[in-house]
């Protein structure tokens, strides 16, 4: 989708722009919060916007109406953040490598493998200083941020069994648009191919890809798992998204509204977060129930192999997401009583 394009859906859709600019309007029609996402309904961050959408409402009782657009069917994610930037849509949830193309590159952070040893540390970041300090860097871009959902722990995917650090040797392995996440898997030997998330079941049947990484929920709801004969339970990376708002729409809105609205997302948040962590469990047992796709839990002495590769990713790609960010994060660790490095 153009650029021309998408200012074409803001003329088009301007419901919500005149609602917060016309008193008469607010006083007669909803203010529309379309919240748009790339993945299906019953995934933690599909029944999370769900979660947002019935807790908003009723907090307001009926001045704000969210309108839930998951599974891509209104922006694919490369286009849905420059559509939050134009205005044509109001509240995303991307995965948090997405903000490195935008410009803020320190969020890469996130993508960087075995960053994060636990989840308390994961919690430490997400809700400290760290994960405020990057929030403010997305102002700048007319981004608002208002949370950290979880998705959960990363699998590996593949049409071979993924065991040792050789066994990706040459594999098309489809990422995400990251610097950090391109250069995983060039320390596997891999060759990182960047693809839209909706077009990666399509590119794994037709072999233009020979796997992936993704949480199972993930794997499991857009049905990845039919065209991948292996899946290595790695636990080598981690996928969260950001909710953010278009900033303008945002401090447009009455203040009443906003808190209402705050308020809403706090506890949908806690919801998405508390859910996470069951939504992949039972989708890898329904990957285990449905024989399509052999499952392999790494030995200790394979995990240690995979963790001796990847930690040297830290130190290739400290200039780009920062030194001071990664050591921010090493330091959330020890005060957690774990050592990264």
């Amino acid at each position: 989708m153009t650029r021309r394009t998408i200012r074409a859906a803001i003329a088009i859709s301007g419901l919500s722009v005149l609602a917060l600019h016309s008193p008469l309007a607010c006083a007669q029609q909803p203010i529309v919060i379309k919240f748009s996402h790339v993945v299906a309904n019953d995934t933690p961050k599909g029944k999370g916007a769900e979660r947002f959408k019935e807790l908003a409402e009723k907090a307001t009782k009926g001045r704000v109406k969210v309108e839930v657009y998951p599974n891509s069917t209104l922006y694919k994610d490369k286009e849905e953040l420059e559509a939050l930037q134009l205005g044509s849509v109001q509240m995303l949830a991307p995965s948090l490598a997405k903000f490195g193309p935008l410009g803020a590159k320190e969020f890469e952070v996130f993508d960087l493998p075995y960053i994060f040893p636990n989840k308390e540390v994961l919690k430490r970041v997400t809700e400290g200083p760290v994960g405020q300090g990057l929030f403010q860097k997305l102002e700048s871009k007319g981004i608002k941020g208002l949370a950290y959902w979880d998705n959960g722990m990363k699998v590996m995917t593949a049409n071979r069994p993924l065991h040792k650090v050789s066994d990706f040797r040459a594999l098309k392995m489809r990422i995400q648009s990251s610097k950090v996440l391109d250069e995983q898997f060039r320390a596997l030997k891999a060759n990182p191919q960047v693809l839209a998330f909706s077009e990666v079941y399509q590119a794994m049947q037709t072999g233009v890809v020979d796997g992936s990484e993704n949480t199972p929920s993930n794997v499991y709801t857009q049905k990845m798992h039919e065209v991948q004969s292996n899946l290595t339970v790695s636990d080598h990376g981690y996928i969260g998204y950001a909710v953010i708002v278009n900033k303008k729409f945002w401090d447009a809105l009455p203040a009443d509204v906003r808190t209402q609205l705050e308020g809403a997302m706090k506890e949908a948040t806690v919801y998405a977060n508390t859910i996470a962590q069951k939504e992949n469990d039972d989708a890898l047992a329904a990957i285990k129930a449905s024989g399509k796709t052999k499952v392999y839990y790494l030995s200790d002495d394979e995990k240690a192999e995979w963790r001796k590769a990847l930690m040297t990713v830290h130190k290739s790609m400290a200039a780009r997401v920062g030194k001071d960010l990664i050591d921010a994060i090493y330091k959330e660790s020890e005060a957690a009583g774990v050592k990264v490095n």
